[in-house]
C-alpha cells in the first residue's frame, strides 16, 4: 500500500487555507517528505504527521515555496534531540543554503544531515531497498527540476498454502518459493514453483510531476502509475500564461495522465487566483475522467 497526504497544494503564496507543496508519502511504515513550503510543520502537526518517523526528504526545486519550511523542520527535529539521521535529495546550492542559515545562528544538528545532490537533467535511482525504491527524473520548469516516483516492490510470488501443506513443503523454504524457486524433495522429484505459488501482484507506483510545463518527454518515466500528481497552477483560459511561467493547465494534466494510462489524476500547485478548486477537476474529467483536485489534509492510497 502506498499512502499520500497532501499537506500543501497551493503554489506560490498561502491563500485561502491552502499552504504551499508539501506531500507524506507512506510505504511500508517508513514516510517520505516530498516537498517543504512554508507551514509544513504546522500542517504535519495537524494532520497527525510526526516528524520523527521522517527519515527521507525530497525537495524538487529552489523555488522558495517548495523548500521554505525545510530550515525550520530541520531545526525542530534537532530540539526533539534526533540522532538518526536525516537523507536529504535536493539540489546541490540547498547545501550551501542550509549551512549559511545554521552558521548564521550558531546551531549544530545533532544528527547527520546526508544531503543527495540532485545534478541538473539526471534520470535514475535514489533510493533501492528490498520493499520499496524511489526514482527522479527531469520536468520542464523555469529552474532545474525533477519529479519522483515512488514504488512499493511486490515482495515475490504469493504463496499457497494449502498447496505448500499437501506436498510437505517447510516454511523455511518459503522465501525460496518467494523468488520463484522450485522445490526438489528428498527423492529428487521436482515440484515446480507454479504449483506452489500465485502470481507476484504488480508493484504500486505513486508518480510526482512537481512544477512543470505539459510535456510529453515525462510520460516513459510516468507511464501506467497507479496516480500521477501533476500540477496544474492555471485552467485552460491562462493556458499562455501558464506556458510563459513554466506551468500547466488542469487540462493538460490530464492530457499527460491520459497519454500515461495512469490509473489516477491527482491535481494540485493551484494559483492563488483561484477560491475554487472545482473548477480544476471538472475541467481535467473533460479529458480524464478518474481525475481528482487534491484536498490539504486528504490521503490517497493505492492498495
Amino acid at each position: 500500500m502506498i499512502k499520500v497526504t497532501v499537506l500543501g497544494n497551493n503554489s506560490a503564496l498561502p491563500a485561502f487555507d491552502r499552504h504551499p507543496t508539501a506531500q507524506v508519502i507512506e510505504i511500508r511504515e517508513q514516510l517520505f517528505l516530498m516537498d517543504c513550503g512554508e507551514g509544513t510543520q504546522k500542517q504535519m502537526s495537524k494532520y497527525g504527521v510526526h516528524i520523527g518517523h521522517i527519515n527521507h526528504i525530497f525537495i524538487s526545486h529552489l523555488h522558495g515555496d517548495h523548500y521554505f519550511g525545510l530550515i525550520g523542520l530541520l531545526s525542530s527535529m534537532a530540539l526533539w534531540n534526533r540522532q538518526k539521521p536525516v537523507y536529504l535529495y535536493a539540489p546541490e546550492p540547498l547545501k550551501a543554503i542550509i549551512a549559511l542559515q545554521l552558521d548564521a545562528v550558531g546551531a549544530r544538528l545533532p544528527y547527520d544531515l546526508v544531503f543527495k545532490a540532485l545534478d541538473t537533467g539526471f534520470a535514475g535511482v535514489l533510493l533501492d531497498t528490498e520493499y520499496y525504491a524511489v526514482d527522479c527524473f527531469p520536468v520542464n520548469h523555469r529552474v532545474p527540476c525533477h519529479g519522483f516516483i515512488f514504488r512499493e516492490k511486490s515482495g515475490g510470488r504469493k504463496i499457497n498454502p494449502e498447496a505448500c501443506h499437501e506436498r510437505a513443503i517447510p516454511k523455511a523454504f518459503y522465501p525460496h518459493l518467494k523468488k520463484g524457486e522450485d522445490y526438489r524433495q528428498k527423492d529428487g522429484t521436482v515440484v515446480p514453483n507454479g504449483l506452489l505459488t500465485f502470481e507476484a501482484p504488480p508493484e504500486k507506483v505513486y508518480a510526482f510531476c512537481a512544477d512543470t510545463r505539459y510535456d510529453r518527454q515525462i510520460i516513459p518515466y510516468v507511464q501506467n502509475a497507479d496516480i500521477i500528481y501533476h500540477e496544474s497552477t492555471f485552467l485552460s483560459d491562462n493556458e499562455e500564461k501558464a506556458f510563459a511561467r513554466f506551468h500547466s493547465t488542469a487540462r493538460q494534466a490530464a492530457q499527460l495522465a491520459a497519454e500515461a494510462h495512469a490509473g489516477k489524476l491527482l491535481l494540485g500547485h493551484y494559483s492563488s487566483r483561484y477560491q475554487d478548486i472545482s473548477a480544476f477537476e471538472n475541467e481535467a474529467k473533460t479529458v480524464f475522467a478518474n481525475s481528482e483536485a487534491s484536498v490539504e489534509g486528504n490521503s490517497y492510497i493505492i492498495k
